[in-house]
């Protein structure tokens, strides 16, 4: 092998190395927050091997940064696409948790709080209405095993408030159907109860009744020769794949919401906060470390505010 093909390792890649696995042990991040660092990273530190080689963390400064940045926005994939507001804000915020790291470990860099983050316009909340909830809980066969499968599939995400990355971990022996209740470990290692409504748990009942096998995933993909494997891992569904169900019983329902799993999550923390739950018994139930993640709802679910603006609004004159 020629040694311009050789595959260069420098110091920026070890220390990410080592960012990753503090990530891993020390903040028990999730694999998959792990897995999204890695690539942000990977990107930047592919950036500096074609423009500056040998640079070490020491000469970061801002007009590197700007420049990496000036990369990010006219970046194009093969497929011809390119990085949007949100992911490029991705890139800098791993950048920032990576600096910052470096000076807890004496590291001399640049400051991280000296890159701003990109200003984005605000993304408005979606979530569904409770008539189109029912509707689209209503659109699988349930007839047909995949239909059965599904069913209960949304019927839990919508019961639970369920991240999708949580939602494929779930084990079938883990969930206590008659006092209708389960723990996970969310973001960050975090333990929760979650609780299913009562229909939920009648569907995810009957899907498990459904099933001859024996094996650990809750959700598993549907194959005409179960006994080609020995214990169903490699059956388990995958978070890609909830998102493909998801999206295709939101357009069989002709909701005219682009819904995804996290957004059958927003509707569950709007229908509590509509029906009258405290913010933070909220909070709690989706898991959520800081309050301030689940005000987001709040500007679009106060009913009282919202009855109050009705009833007076135009009416003093």
């Amino acid at each position: 092998m020629s040694e311009e093909k050789k595959i260069v390792r420098t110091e920026v890649d070890r220390l990410i190395e080592e960012f990753l696995e503090y990530l891993e042990i020390e903040k028990n991040n999730s694999p998959l927050t792990i897995r999204n660092y890695k690539h942000y990273l990977g990107r930047f530190s592919d950036w500096l091997k074609s423009n500056y080689p040998k640079i070490e963390p020491a000469s970061f400064d801002l007009e590197i940064i700007k420049k990496y940045r000036v990369f990010l926005s006219r970046f194009t994939a093969k497929n011809g696409t390119s990085l949007s507001r949100i992911t490029q804000s991705y890139h800098v915020i791993a950048l920032r948790a990576f600096l910052k790291f470096l000076i807890k470990n004496d590291y001399r860099t640049l400051a991280p709080e000296k890159i701003e983050l990109p200003k984005l316009e605000s993304r408005s909340l979606k979530f569904l209405t409770t008539e189109q909830v029912e509707r689209l809980l209503g659109q699988p066969e349930i007839s047909k095993p995949q239909g059965l499968r599904d069913k209960a599939i949304l019927e839990m995400l919508f019961s639970t408030g369920l991240r999708v990355s949580e939602l494929v971990r779930v084990n079938r022996d883990k969930i206590d159907l008659n006092r209708r209740e389960f723990g996970v470990i969310g973001k960050g290692g975090r333990a929760r109860v979650v609780f299913l409504s009562s229909s939920a748990a009648e569907w995810i009942g009957k899907y498990l009744a459904s099933r001859a096998d024996k094996w650990d995933p809750l959700f598993i993909r549907i194959i005409k020769n179960p006994d080609i494997t020995e214990d169903g891992k490699r059956l388990r569904l995958t978070p890609r794949s909830i998102q493909r169900i998801v999206k295709k019983y939101v357009r069989k329902a002709k909701i005219p919401v682009d819904i995804s799993p996290h957004g059958l999550r927003h509707s569950f923390a709007t229908d509590l906060l509509i029906a009258g739950a405290d913010i933070r018994s909220v909070q709690e139930l989706l898991g959520h470390k800081n309050i301030s993640t689940t005000q987001i709802y709040t500007h679009v679910t106060n009913k009282q505010l919202r009855d109050v603006h009705e009833a007076f609004h135009g009416k003093g004159k």
